[in-house]
Formats: structure tokens, sequence, C-alpha cells
């Protein structure tokens, strides 16, 4: 991926800056941001294929190797955090700050690279690249919640934002009431203002991820900062909107297994009962592949389904909670 080729970071006032990490070889599909200020710091990676691109965008920004003060992931799927191991080699008095359930992967990432190779096979290499490991010493491990400080009075307040993965963060800016949502909020689309679910295995569970969307309600944030993609100020409206299109996607799911639908047949249902919602997205072909690298249908539906299978499981034998069970299942 040419780094030259990388869109200028984009000012969002208050020393924020949106960095484009062309995700294979995309504009528009994964965003960093950078804060800047007495302790600069990164929140997420990109891919690990991004990483040149990312630390580009920080020189440009006067970020040099030993300025860099903290990076943050809002969890540790490969398309938010992959690039945490080469950019903290470039970086080396950064701080790698992480969810605790996330920690020991980005420590050692054996296990997380093995599970992702199995869903995503060859396609991992060229999409992805490898997630290098981090010094367990360099890693901060955030529970229920903790501040990271920014300097000079600035803090990003870090909530555990469960419902999407298990390893999941949310981040408010004490300066600006910024909230970065990662992927919680779902994949917001600019070009079409659509807002559509990701919920892949196998950490999705639609109680933690309501509940989630209704505590980023209550935090009374300015502005929702998309890792994919970009910023949004219609912070209520949309929030609603993403608590919507998740149970419209569980309840589709649901119908369709209910029905004994295979997989490949609730992919088609699911697309069909969807196609006036999404129409201005799906009429893009190019809009539609581009996304696809990112949040395929079929493996929201498959996110879908296991959860559906586990509560069916947890209800059959009397454990866990009897509708939707909180997974704590890390990634394997």
């Amino acid at each position: 991926m040419p780094v030259d080729s990388a869109p200028a970071p984009l000012p969002l006032g208050q020393d924020v800056f949106a960095l484009d990490t062309r995700m294979s070889g995309y504009e528009g599909i994964t965003a960093a941001y950078a804060i800047l200020g007495e302790r600069p710091c990164l929140i997420e990676t990109g891919t690990a294929a991004s990483a040149p691109v990312v630390a580009a965008a920080l020189e440009g920004l006067g970020v040099g190797p030993d300025d860099l003060a903290v990076l943050v992931v809002t969890h540790i799927h490969l398309d938010h955090a992959g690039g945490v191991g080469d950019l903290a080699r470039l970086y080396p008095k950064a701080r790698i700050v992480v969810q605790e359930r996330g920690a020991r992967h980005l420590a050692d990432p054996t296990r997380l690279m093995a599970s992702a190779r199995l869903v995503f096979g060859s396609v991992l290499d060229d999409v992805f690249g490898p997630l290098a490991p981090t010094s367990a010493e360099r890693i901060d491990a955030i529970g229920a919640y903790g501040e990271i400080d920014l300097g000079g009075g600035r803090t990003l307040q870090a909530h555990h934002a469960p419902g999407h993965a298990s390893h999941h963060i949310g981040l408010v800016d004490s300066a600006t009431g910024d909230l970065y949502v990662g992927d919680a909020a779902g994949i917001w689309i600019p070009e079409t203002q659509d807002l559509r679910p990701t919920t892949p295995p196998p950490d999705f569970d639609l109680a933690l991820a309501l509940d989630t969307l209704d505590r980023f309600r209550s935090y009374r944030p300015t502005r929702l900062l998309f890792s994919h993609f970009g910023p949004v100020c219609e912070v209520d409206e949309v929030l609603q909107r993403s608590a919507e299109e998740l149970r419209l996607w569980v309840d589709l799911v649901s119908e369709a297994r209910s029905q004994g639908l295979d997989a490949e047949h609730t992919v088609t249902m699911v697309r069909a009962r969807t196609a006036d919602r999404y129409r201005a997205f799906t009429d893009d072909p190019a809009l539609v592949a581009k996304f696809e690298h990112l949040n395929a249908d079929a493996a929201n539906i498959a996110g879908i389904l296991r959860a559906l299978d586990r509560a069916e499981s947890a209800q059959s034998t009397g454990s866990g909670t009897p509708e939707w069970g909180g997974s704590s299942k890390a990634p394997a």
C-alpha cells in the first residue's frame, strides 16, 4: 500500500485528527484518531498492513518516534488492533491500553491469529497481515472503567462496552465530549448516511449491546467518532438507529432460524427484507464491495445465529440468563 496515497489527516478541532488507515487500499473504511497535546495519543491502529500509513500520518502531524505517549484500541479485532505490535515498536515510549480481556492476546497473539486464520484463510495475509506481539510490561489493562492521562488535565475516560465483543471499550474525551465508539454502535457509511450493524462471532450479545448503547447515551457525548467511519454529530438519533438496526437483524435472523433456513438462505432473506432500508447503499456496487471487506452480511448473521444458539442452550440447561446471556468468551 503506497504510503503517499493516504489522505491527509482530517482536523476535527481541539487537537483531534482523523487518520484514514487505508484498509485494503480503500479510503473511508477504517479510521484511527490522533489527539495531540502534552501526551499525544493514538486511538486505533488499523490492520498490521496499515501501520506504515498510520505512522506516516503521525509524522505529518509532528509526532516523532519518542513523542507518542499512549496508544489505545477499542478492542482487539484485527481491523482495530492489528497494527499494535508494529506501532509499539515504532513508538517505544507509548503505553498500550486495551480492555483486560484482550490484553493477553496483544502480548501473545498466537491463539488470536490461529482463530482468525480459521475464519479468513489466506485472505488474512492480504487484508490484515500478522499481529506482532507487544511486551506485556507496556500494556495497561482497563476493567470496567479507567482514566487515561493525556496531560494538561485532559483525560480519556474508558468504559467497558461489551455486546459487539467482550473486550470492547468506549472512550470519552474530557476536553471535547467526543465518544469513540469503536464497533459498539455499528458501521457508519458517510457516503449514504447509512448505519449498519456489526455482529460477528463469537461474542455478539444483543442485551449487552443494547445496554452499551444506553450507557453511551447517558454520557451525553457531543459527537460519535466511528472507527468505521468518521465523526457524527446527530448523537441521540444515531444511537437510536443503532439499537433499531440490531433489533431488526436479530428479529429477521430469528425468523429465518425458526423456519429452518440454512445460513446461505438466511443471508438471502435478510438482504431481501432490508433492501429498501439500505437502497442508497446497495445501489452502489463499489460501495458494497468496499464495505464487504469490513462488515460482511454472512459474518454478521453467523454471529447472531451463534448468539441465538447460545441463548437457547442456556435456557434448555437452566444456566445463564433466560433470554440473552452475557457472553464472556475471549477470542480463542
